[in-house]
């Protein structure tokens, strides 16, 4: 189980930053659910249209560590934009049947809306 999670959280950010989001709705599970500091989202359209509209700002994403622990997926990385320095970002999944079934996702996102 830890590798298909880990594999199917490493398309997913593999998807986001080439900003293939066809790729990415393919991790995710018709009832995906996103809570972070932007909101709540539901499902993989709107939360596919979400990261589509934060990826018109992204510029690079770096993962500094994985920690996988059974279903779940804990990855911290620093998300640069062309709108802010970079944001140390934390980024918590959980895969169910190869999908990612929820993210919580926590940030200071003050500097970017400035």
């Amino acid at each position: 189980m830890t590798q298909d999670t880990e594999q199917v959280e490493a398309t997913y950010f593999s998807a986001w930053k080439a900003r293939d989001f066809q790729a990415l709705k393919s991790v995710l599970a018709q009832d995906v659910t996103y809570d972070g500091p932007q909101g709540h989202l539901d499902g993989p359209d709107a939360y596919a249209r979400f990261m589509e509209r934060l990826s018109q700002t992204m510029t690079d994403i770096v993962v500094l560590k994985r920690f996988v622990t059974g279903p779940d997926v804990l990855t911290w990385f620093d998300l640069h934009t062309n709108v802010a320095p970079p944001r140390p970002t934390a980024n918590w999944s959980h895969v169910e049947d190869g999908k990612i079934s929820w993210v919580r996702v926590t940030f200071d996102p003050q500097p970017m809306s400035a």
